[in-house]
């Protein structure tokens, strides 16, 4: 039932009695506002020294500087003769990290895998904590990338006699655009100019794609001997680890764009800060799906609310250039990936009982639990400001028609003011049982509710503000190498 229900609709029975009660009791004075961190500082600075991210991009960035001191030691040889291949690894692995396709299949292996009673909930968490935060590793690898392109580069300078001026050109060409994605990624940029990063990441890494396949058939093909291009080129590449590596990863990033479809939509603004987003066809909960107004520029993902029969929608809140526009100039039609991808509200179905807990427009993630017959049990807490005036009556019906209103707190913050979220689930996931508690919010907000769950000994999780590479630019690698000695030096923001 609903603590707060919208505007002009009285309280039925509480769930929690002291949350209701608190919110419903007018304080005799005004509390004194708490001052609020900016969300860019949050993303910046307050995300914690050791979080799985940061481990796994440590982990990750460990191994390689491990393997590159054997090698540059000569203790690896391997490792020093196909430099270059392990950078190609690395791009591999991070290019898997970031694979909408792959990262579907396995979310769906390990809901099928694990999302069982009997297995323990120590190893649930740790699977989610897991593939949440791949993106550690994503950042680790590309980190190692440019360091294995850097020393790759480095022993063929010191070989000159046995390389070729072009293989020397291309491989600085792809050092450089690497650079440059690594740059574009940094925090600050992307967080401000957020189109810049996403441009220049797409065009950059397409650019060395492409010249690390000149790369491969350049080296192949070329003997140092005759100081010539050899023509059995065929041959030599289907047995070369190179080879396939790249081949991984071209097909990984050319299957999202082969799902690329314009299709209907029927945009509808229920205020001046949402719209609501028609689209045909239905689509499993716990799934999110990215729109575009121009393929080429820009991609914007968002949870998909669906009963998974015969249309989904999706709810952008107005607060940037795209979204806003989807308010003042509703489209007729859209860029779409047909094929969706997972995250986090994905592993919902990994547990038996589950707090869902939302703010604002963030109900989009949750809502399709409520609609679809789900595999745990599912509780939400929604706070929201002008329920009907913001999100419009399908939205808001949709959760009053769910036959488990005992599940369900809604918090209207136009009516009782802003609740102090992260102790209503507390209470709440103490009241219903819960093994988890997932939350989707801004960035004080998520941080806020997950602390305080993990506080009371209730697992929490929520959105990582930590861009996937992060740390890739924060770090500045200067390599000095002799014979059998090399240091690195870095300075990060971690």
């Amino acid at each position: 039932m609903w603590v707060v229900s919208h505007a002009g609709e009285t309280d039925e029975k509480a769930i929690l009695d002291s949350s209701a009660s608190k919110h419903s009791e007018k304080p005799s004075q005004p509390p004194i506002p708490k001052k609020r961190a900016s969300r860019l500082s949050i993303i910046l600075l307050d995300q914690g020294l050791f979080t799985v991210y940061k481990r796994l991009f440590i982990v990750s960035l460990f191994l390689n500087v491990v393997a590159l001191v054997l090698a540059a030691t000569g203790n690896f040889a391997y490792a020093r003769n196909r430099a270059s291949l392990f950078s190609i690894a690395n791009i591999l692995a991070l290019t898997l990290c970031r694979s909408e396709a792959f990262l579907r299949l396995v979310f769906y292996l390990t809901v099928s895998l694990l999302g069982r009673s009997f297995v323990p909930l120590r190893i649930k968490t740790a699977v989610t904590s897991l593939l949440q935060s791949l993106g550690g590793i994503h950042s680790g690898c590309g980190v190692s990338s440019v360091a294995w392109l850097i020393y790759s580069l480095v022993l063929t300078l010191k070989d000159r006699d046995n390389t070729s001026t072009a293989i020397i050109a291309v491989a600085s060409a792809i050092l450089s655009l690497l650079c440059l994605t690594s740059a574009a990624a940094f925090p600050l940029v992307r967080h401000l100019h957020h189109n810049v990063f996403e441009r220049v990441h797409r065009f950059a890494g397409w650019s060395a794609l492409g010249l690390v396949w000149a790369f491969i058939v350049l080296t192949i093909s070329y003997d140092p001997i005759s100081r010539t291009y050899t023509d059995n080129l065929g041959s030599k590449l289907i047995k070369t680890q190179e080879f396939w590596f790249t081949l991984a990863i071209t097909i990984a990033i050319l299957l999202p764009w082969l799902t690329v479809r314009r299709v209907p939509v029927d945009v509808s603004s229920l205020s001046g800060h949402a719209s609501l987003i028609k689209f045909r066809g239905g689509v499993k909960s716990g799934i999110l799906g990215r729109i575009s107004p121009s393929p080429l520029s820009e991609w914007h993902a968002f949870g998909i609310i669906s009963d998974g029969q015969t249309s989904h929608m999706m709810l952008a809140g107005a607060v940037g250039d795209f979204t806003k526009s989807l308010v003042s100039k509703p489209p007729t039609h859209l860029w779409v990936r047909t094929v969706h991808f997972a995250g986090l509200p994905y592993l919902v179905n990994l547990y038996d009982k589950v707090l869902l807990v939302a703010t604002g427009s963030g109900i989009c993630v949750f809502l399709s639990f409520l609609l679809q017959q789900s595999k745990a049990e599912v509780y939400l807490i929604w706070v929201a400001k002008g329920l009907d005036d913001n999100f419009g009556s399908e939205i808001v019906n949709r959760i009053k028609d769910y036959p488990h209103q005992d599940r369900v707190i809604v918090h209207d913050t136009a009516i009782l003011g802003r609740p102090d979220v992260s102790k209503m689930s507390v209470e709440a996931s103490k009241k219903f049982g819960s093994q988890v508690v997932i939350v989707t919010s801004n960035p004080e907000g998520s941080r806020d509710v997950v602390n305080a769950c993990k506080a009371s000994g209730v697992p929490a999780f929520g959105p990582i503000w930590l861009f996937s590479c992060v740390c890739k630019a924060s770090f500045f690698c200067v390599w000095l190498f002799s014979d059998n000695l090399f240091f690195v030096r870095y300075s990060t923001m971690m």
